[in-house]
């Protein structure tokens, strides 16, 4: 993505660590010559700057918001409850249950608060 590009798509992630899987949406959208941002938005251990970010990512220009989270993967339902954008959801395989608890964290969302999902690991 070039700097001066407005980014119109959001990957956001619980850690770092799940940068790994992430980055296969990130090589994606470059191939497309779509422009993103990425950064770690943690439902847990930053629940203040993950509404914000949520809050604020319409009128920064993003489009969609694409979010990864293992274990018990509240990233994807948290964003969506807080913002009008579409949420995909990224279920991050973990060392238990191989990603099985973040697949079912994320699509068992309340009527009113989609979230998109792919298949575990299939950012």
């Amino acid at each position: 993505m070039s700097a001066t590009t407005q980014p119109v798509v959001g990957i956001v992630m619980g850690s770092d660590s799940d940068w790994p899987t992430m980055e296969a949406a990130a090589q994606a959208l470059d191939e497309l010559g779509i422009s993103y941002e990425a950064d770690v938005v943690s439902a847990h251990r930053m629940p203040t700057e993950m509404i914000d970010y949520g809050r604020t990512a319409s009128s920064r220009g993003l489009r969609v918001i694409i979010a990864g989270a293992g274990g018990a993967a509240h990233l994807p339902g948290m964003l969506a409850a807080v913002t009008e954008l579409p949420v995909i959801g990224v279920p991050v395989p973990l060392k238990h249950l191989d990603g099985m608890d973040s697949l079912l964290s994320i699509v068992q969302m309340p009527a009113g608060v989609p979230v998109a999902t792919v298949s575990i690991g299939g950012a």
